[in-house]
């Protein structure tokens, strides 16, 4: 995912991607060349097997102080799983980066004085479904020594050259607002402040034109398009890898649209919140005729993830998930998953809402939190296709010993590679000293359960050996 916001940061940055795309976009999207670049953006992917997919790029992502609270109320159900879990500490430091990232955007927008206040803007912001992390911000922000309030567009007043909410003079405008190049008349207010640079508005109407209208869904997956505007070999590679292919819908190629519907997404090109999204094996005529006169995206389908969430009484229900990475400046802060149900991502279903995201240091071998020593073990699973996926030794101690479930391999049987690596110093993987193999089956419901296997039919063939040296030094 990293690689993937990197990639997009490095088209954006280009003279000729932005002269292209803001060529056609509204003129308030030509204001803030060279000022804040928009805080929490959010990066969102489906996860299918080891297939990644960008579905979308939001520019005003929210959730990032939920994360934060649910990572701190996060309890490990065992040593291997609190290896991967984030600690109090590294919430503490995620919360003062997003305070820092304020204070930065106030900075890059020109100004010398410290920044002083911030305005949390929505309309009817008490009636969003978001509110509580409207409050969990004013209150951080709070804590960070800056004055805080959270406050409708209509509430706000421009006044000789600043922004007010009564008698506070506003520095910072955290926008919420999904008007998104604030055409509506109650925005009108944030829209003479940005005009007219009586706050700094973040994110604000150029960043939704350059990161999240989906239409640049479609020329980041483009490879024809990424040459023309003269991408890096290696961002072209990540972007073709992992944006999935997207078109502009146009009428006149409805019929061939109609016939590959079914493994097709359509979203509206500056939609939210999966509001006007359909799943084409779903799409009725009727709103076919709503997608060929409104103005639509077309993206290959990448199915969610899906874990399988026990209920009380020992039931179980399959849920999907997406992974939302939230960034800024092209780094990733934080990632958290969606868990849901039905045709697009949404909170209404029990069991439904954000989840933590477990990670690794690396792609293979020790885990966070694992002693640093002379040797590790590094584990991979080979399948009849000639994949090779790397298995944090971590999650391969707790499949063992029954502690976690890998429902994703639910029904499959799989080889096993155990590579007992010397480590060199600084920690680098270095020599291989032993190799051990065998097979792992999963039950119906992902436990894992290793056994030998005859002869050498473990053994990987000469291109899956070296796979797995690319992934051990990678």
């Amino acid at each position: 995912m990293a690689h993937v916001v990197r990639a997009i940061e490095a088209v954006v940055a280009l003279p000729a991607y932005r002269e292209q795309v803001l060529a056609d976009a509204p003129a308030i999207a030509h204001i803030g060349a060279g000022g804040a670049q928009g805080v929490f953006f959010g990066y969102d992917f489906h996860l299918d097997q080891d297939r990644l997919g960008l579905i979308e790029i939001n520019t005003n992502a929210g959730g990032a102080m939920l994360n934060a609270v649910l990572a701190r109320a996060q309890r490990s159900c065992c040593q291997a799983v609190q290896a991967m879990a984030p600690d109090g500490a590294s919430v503490t430091t995620f919360e003062q980066r997003l305070v820092d990232m304020f204070r930065r955007e106030w900075r890059l927008a020109g100004n010398s004085r410290p920044l002083a206040s911030i305005a949390i803007v929505d309309e009817a912001p008490q009636q969003q479904y978001l509110y509580p992390e409207f409050l969990l911000f004013r209150q951080l922000f709070e804590r960070h020594g800056l004055q805080a309030v959270i406050a409708d567009p209509s509430e706000l007043a421009c006044r000789h050259g600043r922004l007010w909410h009564g008698e506070l003079a506003i520095d910072v405008v955290y926008n919420r607002v999904t008007d998104f190049y604030l055409d509506l008349p109650a925005n009108a207010v944030l829209r003479q402040a940005w005009q007219e640079q009586a706050a700094v508005l973040t994110p604000h109407p150029q960043a939704h034109a350059l990161y999240a209208d989906k239409r640049r869904l479609a020329l980041f997956s483009d490879e024809a398009a990424l040459r023309a505007l003269g991408v890096a070999d290696d961002d072209r590679q990540v972007l073709l890898a992992n944006v999935p292919r997207t078109e502009v819908v146009d009428a006149a190629h409805g019929d061939r649209l109609w016939a590959a519907r079914r493994s097709l997404f359509f979203k509206p090109a500056a939609g939210f919140g999966s509001r006007a999204a359909y799943r084409g094996d779903k799409v009725t005529r009727r709103v076919w005729e709503e997608i060929m006169t409104g103005a639509y995206v077309a993206q290959a389908f990448v199915p969610p993830g899906e874990r399988v969430i026990p209920n009380e009484g020992g039931s179980s229900q399959s849920m999907k998930f997406d992974l939302r990475a939230y960034a800024y400046a092209g780094g990733v802060q934080w990632v958290a998953a969606r868990v849901y149900q039905g045709q697009t991502t949404n909170f209404r279903q029990p069991g439904s809402g954000f989840a933590p995201v477990y990670t690794t240091v690396d792609a293979s071998g020790r885990g966070m939190g694992e002693a640093e020593g002379e040797y590790a073990s590094y584990v991979f699973l080979l399948d009849a296709e000639g994949e090779v996926h790397a298995l944090p030794h971590v999650l391969y101690v707790a499949l063992a010993r029954g502690q976690a479930l890998a429902p994703m391999l639910a029904g499959r049987t799989l080889r096993l590679a155990d590579w007992y690596v010397r480590l060199q110093a600084g920690g680098e993987p270095g020599a291989v000293v032993n190799e051990t193999y065998g097979l792992v089956r999963f039950d119906g419901e992902g436990r894992f359960n290793l056994e030998a296997a005859p002869g050498d039919t473990a053994w990987p063939t000469p291109a899956e050996r070296r796979r797995m040296q690319e992934l051990l030094l990678s």
